[in-house]
Parts: C-alpha cells; structure tokens; sequence
C-alpha cells in the first residue's frame, strides 16, 4: 500500500505493475467498502492491465486527519448533528460523486495516469461517470459494477436514507467481537454467503467509516436532483460506457440498471452495454470474480486494437 495526498487528504492506493496495454484500469469501490474488494478481480487482470484501486476519501485507510482522532479513540459522532438538503449545485459539499469524482481526477494526475478505463462498484460507479464526464480527455471508456437508477422514487429513497442513518448510528467499536455476527455481514445483499473473510472485512469497513463521510455521501448521493442528473450524466459521455448487473441484486435491481444504460448509444434498443451475472446480488466482484474479469477483460479488449493473449 502506498499514500498520496489529495486535497488535503491522504489517500491509500495500489498500483500493480505496467503492461503492454497502454491504459490503466481504475477501479472504484462503493458505499462502506474499500479498494481490497477489488483484489478478486485484479489478480485475475494484472497480468494484462496495469490496475489501480485506492479507497475514497473517509473509507478505508483515506480518512480525513480531522477525524482520525476520533476513530481511533472511539469517541461517538453525531450523526443527528449532519444536515443535507438537495443540493443544486453538485458541488456544493465534499460528499456528492462529483467531489468525489474530483478526488479521482485529481489522484490520476498525481500518478501520472493520462489514459484509462473506470470500473466503478455502486456508488463508485456514479463517481467513475462524473469523473469521465470532468477529465474526458483522460478516460477510454467506463464499467459500472450494480450501478444504475435514475428514477427517484419519492416514498423508496425517503425510506432508505432513513434506515441509512439509522444503519450508521449503530457502530461501536465492540461490534466486531459480537459472536457469529460475520455470518450476518456473510449474507447481506448477496445471493450465496461471502467467505468469513470478506465477512470480517465489512465489518472493519462499516465501523472505521469516517462518520461524516458515510453520512454525506449517503444523503448527498440520494437527493432528488442528484438522481434526477444521472441520465443526462449519461447520455452525455462519449466515451463506451458498459454496466453489468447482479441478475439478483436486491439493492441495484437489474430493471433499474439497464434503465441508466439506456441513456447511451451503445444500449441500442435491445441492452447492447448491458450484462447480467445469474446467481449473483450486490457485490459481483465477490461473488463472481471470475466472470467480472471475463467481462472487463472483453470489453476493454473490444474497444482496442490489441488483442486477448492466447
């Protein structure tokens, strides 16, 4: 693991190693994850793809200096105390995709990272659209991971964002040595439970989450305007813009994802830029590692002149 400061915040990133092919793939973890989700699928693509993940700003080991503190001393933080409006502006706070996706940008041109591909997990698949949609000139091209919507529904996202907040506000620092309480982080918004070790690996993620950045992100990533932007987001880009469903995913249902695909080209009518995963919910990258490389792999290699090593 290597530490780069962005904006003022020191960012956690991994850089494998270069190939033959000239553009990196970026990958993007979501909500109450990290870039270790990722490693699955990146052993499976190293040796062809030059491979970046770094975790989000709050998430993971990028906490803000502000709040690290904090964590580590176990002080409780008022979730109560945080405030979010509908933002018309998507730059109004440090916690909608478009800040984020300025994180990214701005981490790329650290590196050095002129050209690349995006893959982005559910919240980070929003980022890695509005990161194209910022720095076009950099991205080849973009792969959403249980990444969609576009259509707000009034009663459901009301719903949601309380239970998220009343999800954050239960995260004491014993929580982890509740016994058997990975079987339960096992088996949520999964089809098939997850091995006991990613299981450990939420749990760790979902209680060392910067508060107010879980909180932001949650509420600035739901209002109205923000999903109400996502197609136009869309229909906007340029570049190959690809998203694969989980056929069972719960929480990015796949009728929700092929409807934000249909806003580019590529879905023409009949879903062209749409694949579903069977016997696989919310964390495809987990689940099914093999067949989320098979499928970055094809993409990236259908949209370039070099061709899959025999």
């Amino acid at each position: 693991m290597a530490t780069i400061e962005i904006l003022g915040v020191p960012h956690a990133y991994e850089l494998t190693a270069p190939t033959s092919y000239p553009h990196t793939l970026v990958f993007v973890h979501g909500w109450l994850n990290s870039r270790g989700y990722w490693q699955p699928v990146i052993s499976r693509l190293s040796g062809d793809f030059q491979c970046l993940s770094y975790d989000l700003r709050g998430f993971g080991q990028s906490q803000p200096n502000k709040y690290t503190d904090f964590i580590h001393q176990g002080v409780s933080f008022d979730l109560n105390s945080i405030q979010r409006s509908d933002f018309a502006n998507p730059f109004e706070s440090l916690y909608t995709p478009a800040a984020y996706a300025q994180d990214l940008t701005a981490l790329l041109e650290q590196l050095s990272i002129t050209s690349a591909w995006l893959v982005g997990h559910s919240l980070g698949g929003t980022i890695a659209l509005w990161g194209t949609a910022q720095k076009p000139e950099r991205i080849r091209g973009v792969i959403c991971i249980n990444s969609g919507g576009g259509i707000y529904l009034k009663e459901a996202f009301e719903q949601f964002r309380l239970a998220g907040q009343r999800f954050l506000q239960i995260r004491p620092r014993w929580l982890s040595q509740v016994p058997l309480i990975d079987l339960l982080f096992s088996r949520a918004s999964v089809v098939r439970p997850l091995e006991r070790y990613w299981a450990r690996q939420r749990i760790v993620d979902f209680i060392n989450a910067d508060p107010e950045a879980a909180l932001g992100t949650l509420l600035d990533s739901t209002t109205e305007d923000e999903i109400n932007r996502l197609p136009q987001l869309v229909a906007q880009l340029k570049q190959p813009i690809y998203f694969i469903a989980g056929a069972q995913d719960k929480v990015m249902e796949p009728k929700y994802v092929r409807h934000l695909a249909s806003f580019h080209p590529l879905f023409q009518y009949s879903g062209n830029n749409v694949i579903e995963i069977p016997g696989c919910g919310h964390l495809a990258m987990l689940e099914q590692p093999d067949a989320v490389a098979d499928h970055i792999r094809s993409i990236v290699f259908k949209h370039s002149e070099i061709k899959v090593r025999e």
